[in-house]
């Protein structure tokens, strides 16, 4: 009798947790938390539990309340494809991140097989040209964004030869295939392809390198230490020709960590909190409440990626993980009816988005918008 009690007890139990969690939203992070990509996948991290703690508040997705849980892959591929894996099993309704595109392309094998929504801050062109009907960006290609960074260098620089520093793993070499190739399509050419480490501490002999050629510029394509590193020593050897990047190399962290150097480097941005947008202030004065640091570009990709999740769901009417991944090809969503996707959005039928974006410049150590531009899609 006592053994039937006690088995009826742990049915109950089992049936009170079942019924949690079909009365939530599993949503599971998988972001680094520590390793290389410690910083780009914290804000990501933070970004996500920013929005969730604002739509639950707010009463949830369809009245049910978001239970999100992150999970470090520690910045190594392998961990985050065994992470995805524990997500799938776990019963996620959609995943959020990696952020690493090396990680990305391995780790979304995992939901693409079950059919999960996977959400990613990675940028190499690679990750939505695999055909996976089940991988959606927060964050442009680099097929949309290198092209405005080339016409930024032609028409507004005006330079002829442009060296670039690179870091040597899928993100940047991705990044450095598509730059040659934007620049030699205008005429400009790359005497050097300046390959460095991810991690890398001295960047003493790849800036030696850009400052002997003679090119009138140079790109910086790395991570946000690497790229605080680049321009210390550019400013240390006495460069003094333009200092280009795209997205990372004016980002909040770079600025920190490279003082004084990073002032008057110039970067094309799909995201930043310093945007002369009143939706994107409010996103910046709320995150900087929360956490006291300011946001990233990844911290504004987690959150607005949250609030995709949210409004894409609410536009299907159900939790159907094969309904929603449907359901994003092709949507365009508006701030008028979804405030927290901070800027008008739309998708193409590889997961890729389109929407504004801006010309960034540092400046007494700040990020300053020098020029708003178009979605790629505009006439």
């Amino acid at each position: 009798m006592q053994t039937s009690f006690k088995t009826l007890i742990g049915t109950l139990a089992l049936s009170a947790a079942a019924l949690a969690t079909a009365q939530t939203v599993p949503v599971f992070g998988l972001v680094e938390l520590s390793g290389t990509g410690a910083t780009s996948g914290s804000n990501f991290d933070n970004g996500i539990k920013l929005a969730v703690k604002e739509i639950n508040a707010a009463g949830g997705i369809l009245g049910r309340k978001v239970s999100y849980v992150s999970m470090d892959t520690q910045s190594n591929p392998g961990v985050a494809k065994a992470l995805a894996q524990k997500a799938v099993d776990q019963g996620a309704y959609v995943v959020m991140g990696p952020v690493f595109s090396g990680s990305i392309m391995v780790s979304m094998a995992e939901t693409r097989r079950a059919e999960i929504p996977n959400f990613t801050g990675g940028e190499a062109a690679s990750i939505t040209q695999q055909g996976n009907p089940y991988i959606f960006r927060t964050s442009f290609t680099q097929s949309t964004a290198m092209p405005k960074v080339a016409a930024y260098i032609h028409d507004t620089v005006k330079a002829r030869t442009v060296d670039v520093i690179y870091v040597n793993n899928d993100f940047g070499k991705g990044g450095l295939d598509l730059i040659k190739k934007e620049l030699e399509a205008r005429g400009i050419k790359v005497p050097n392809s300046i390959s460095t480490d991810p991690g890398q501490l001295d960047f003493s002999a790849p800036v030696l390198k850009a400052r002997q050629s003679g090119s009138d510029a140079v790109f910086v394509y790395s991570n946000e230490e690497e790229s605080a590193r680049a321009l210390r020593e550019l400013r240390k050897q006495g460069y003094t020709k333009p200092m280009i990047g795209e997205t990372v190399l004016t980002s909040q962290k770079v600025i920190e960590l490279a003082g004084d150097a990073a002032n008057g480097a110039v970067a094309h941005v799909g995201l930043t909190a310093d945007a002369p947008q009143p939706l994107i202030k409010k996103f910046s004065d709320a995150f900087f409440a929360e956490y006291k640091i300011k946001s990233d570009h990844n911290g504004l990709k987690g959150y607005s990626g949250m609030y995709l999740v949210k409004a894409v769901t609410e536009k299907i009417g159900k939790f159907d993980p094969k309904a929603f991944a449907a359901a994003m090809k092709g949507v365009t969503l508006s701030v008028k009816d979804h405030p927290g996707i901070l800027m008008d959005v739309s998708f193409d039928q590889n997961g890729d988005l389109d929407r504004e974006s801006y010309m960034t410049r540092v400046e007494n150590g700040k990020q300053v918008v020098s020029a708003i531009l178009p979605p790629v899609g505009r006439k």
